[in-house]
């Protein structure tokens, strides 16, 4: 596991993530044919962060809808490789850096994260099956071990319990599916998200997900905000921020850096 993600959650202070969401990569329905915007946009989110005291981010090809169901295409996996090495560069050696291929397509996000120096990726769907709106996706936690370890990297694993638009395929116990996603996927960190983007996490069910695996990080993965750091902050190791920190709360809006610092400022009250 990444000596830096080891050394970040070992720290005992609530941990910050804000993502990174790109903007439409080649090849995409959105694509708007300029790597340069994209960057850019990148860095410049990326850059905010970083001023406003989070601890890492999260580099996610969000603008990429319709999500594949598969692999990315090559174009798509070179893009999201160059920004991730362009935001580790925007962030300097102290902040995590992480990368998620949406939908599921964990061999390109290690690929970008060898390729950028990052620290870890996060996997929608690592054990297990989900039916989402890009049909049914399988966990291949296997390969994604199997493919860390012949790339020789020891880049950490973060992933999802039941993740956001997605319903399992059979009625499961969700500290069961900690336990093995953990135990028998051999995952870093857990991550337990609302119903969908931007929604509130269920501190029950964050609960439940951490006394599953008192001894394995998990994070809070969506609809964080400052009012709710302070009961979350007891639940879970940290969290991934992207909705709230962006101008006006819009999730495809740039990074407010106000909104940030309003952030790390509520962590940093507890």
């Amino acid at each position: 596991m990444s000596e830096r993600w080891t050394a970040a959650v070992g720290q005992g202070h609530f941990l910050l993530l804000g993502m990174v969401h790109l903007l439409p990569l080649p090849g995409s329905p959105g694509w708007g044919s300029s790597m340069v915007d994209v960057v850019r946009r990148a860095r410049a989110d990326a850059g905010a962060l970083r001023a406003a005291g989070f601890d890492g981010v999260i580099v996610e090809n969000f603008g990429d809808l319709p999500y594949e169901p598969g692999p990315l295409p090559p174009a798509a996996v070179a893009a999201l490789a160059v920004c991730a090495h362009e935001v580790r560069l925007e962030l300097g050696d102290g902040p995590l850096l992480g990368v998620n291929a949406l939908r599921n397509d964990a061999s390109a996000a290690l690929a970008a994260a060898v390729a950028a120096g990052a620290d870890l990726v996060r996997v929608n769907v690592h054990t297990g099956s989900m039916w989402t709106d890009q049909g049914l996706i399988q966990g291949q936690a296997s390969r994604t071990l199997r493919e860390r370890r012949l790339l020789a990297t020891d880049v950490a694993v973060l992933a999802d319990v039941l993740v956001k638009h997605a319903a399992p395929t059979v009625l499961v116990d969700l500290a069961a599916v900690a336990r093995d996603t953990v135990h028998r996927g051999l995952a870093d960190g857990l991550v337990v998200t609302g119903a969908v983007t931007g929604a509130r996490v269920d501190p029950e069910e964050l609960a439940q997900v951490a006394a599953a695996v008192p001894r394995h990080p998990v994070l809070a993965g969506s609809g964080v905000a400052p009012d709710s750091v302070r009961y979350l902050a007891p639940l879970a190791s940290g969290a991934i921020v992207g909705t709230w920190i962006k101008a006006e709360g819009k999730v495809h809006a740039p990074v407010d850096l106000a909104r940030a610092r309003q952030l790390v400022a509520a962590r940093d009250a507890l």
